[in-house]
């Protein structure tokens, strides 16, 4: 088995050093570990962002565990050379079409959501988002009207195979839960998204013991609020997706314990070939200080396990572990506790 390790910028190395603490004390046999350089880091030691060193690493691997990037000193420097690139790159070079973005109310934390608790605690839900298609990488561009304005265009779209790739795999995830997927798009008004219902519906023939359901996006952002338990996986388009799974991020109460995955078509030894990372940013703010909570980081890594390398087990064990120090009352800063980024690894690496 074999993982690859990005670090990146600000808060990444030091959340990357309690993942791979954690790693360490899992002890999997045969594994072989690699790290290299991303984001601003790269840049200045390379001269890129995405070095072809760290593509090398990350094809070479069953999985990539991805810290942060961004770093206020690159700014000023031309898009293709600013950190976040790296990602984007990452994304692009290694076929990462699906996004997985689970958000999770943890026992005991539920007053840190903006919801009441009672609809807080309820939260359980997988968002399955499509990465590489839709408004964001569609023709775009400015162009002057009739009447001399200015105006901004971006087309959405999407081929019918980059709606059914992504619905497998929602459809796969819903098996691996409560059996029930909602689709989400806006075909009461969007040519694209009745193609996507269409092909959604068309796929579901293959998932019988799936109970498949649709709400417009409009609809489901109310209902995240109103009534979260209602929903088991969600999968949609790249732009509602966005928007989406910050929203549930939200009603969670802390992006400091979400992870997320990006996976491909790519099949491996032992799984799906994945880039796995936390939803937050580098936080330069804090960087160095040992203030940064890593239980996100910690818990990318239980996604990787799930996921690239076949380990349920493993990736249960470390979810637990952080669930019961949470439970605990080993909180950081982003939850309003004192726990600095060692303890809170000493925390979980104790009750794994």
């Amino acid at each position: 088995m074999k993982i690859a390790l990005f670090p990146g910028d600000g808060i990444g190395p030091e959340i990357m050093d309690e993942a791979r603490r954690v790693l360490d004390a899992l002890d999997l046999p045969g594994l072989v570990v690699f790290e290299g350089d991303v984001g601003g880091i790269a840049y200045k030691r390379h001269g890129h962002p995405l070095p072809e060193e760290t593509l090398t690493m990350a094809r070479a691997a069953d999985g990539v565990l991805f810290g942060a990037v961004g770093d206020p000193e690159c700014d000023n420097l031309e898009r293709h050379l600013r950190p976040e690139q790296a990602i984007l790159g990452l994304r692009a070079e290694l076929g990462l079409f699906a996004n997985l973005r689970p958000a999770t109310t943890f026992a005991g934390l539920e007053d840190m959501s903006a919801l009441k608790p009672e609809i807080a605690r309820e939260i359980d839900v997988l968002i399955v988002r499509e990465l590489n298609g839709d408004v964001y990488f569609g023709e775009k561009g400015m162009r002057e009207t009739a009447n001399g304005e200015r105006e901004g265009y971006d087309l959405m779209s999407y081929a019918e195979s980059e709606v059914r790739r992504i619905a497998h795999v929602a459809f796969r995830a819903a098996q691996g839960r409560k059996h029930r997927l909602c689709s989400v798009d806006k075909a009461n008004v969007l040519e694209t998204s009745q193609l996507w219902r269409d092909v959604i519906i068309e796929t579901a023939a293959d998932y019988p013991e799936i109970e498949l359901s649709h709400m417009y996006v409009d609809n489901a952002a109310m209902q995240l609020v109103k009534k979260p338990g209602q929903f088991d996986v969600i999968v949609t388009g790249n732009l509602f997706g966005d928007i989406l799974s910050d929203q549930a991020s939200m009603c969670v109460g802390s992006i400091g314990l979400l992870a997320s995955a990006a996976l491909g078509e790519r099949q491996t030894e032992f799984g799906t070939f994945g880039m796995y990372e936390p939803i937050h940013g580098s936080a330069p703010d804090i960087a160095g200080q040992g203030k940064a909570n890593p239980m996100a980081m910690i818990l990318s890594l239980a996604m990787l396990l799930r996921h690239s390398l076949g380990r349920e087990d493993d990736a249960v064990r470390v979810e637990n572990a952080v669930a019961k120090a949470l439970e605990d009352g080993v909180l950081g800063g982003d939850l309003g506790g004192p726990a600095g980024t060692r303890e809170i690894g000493d925390a979980v690496l104790a009750r794994l």
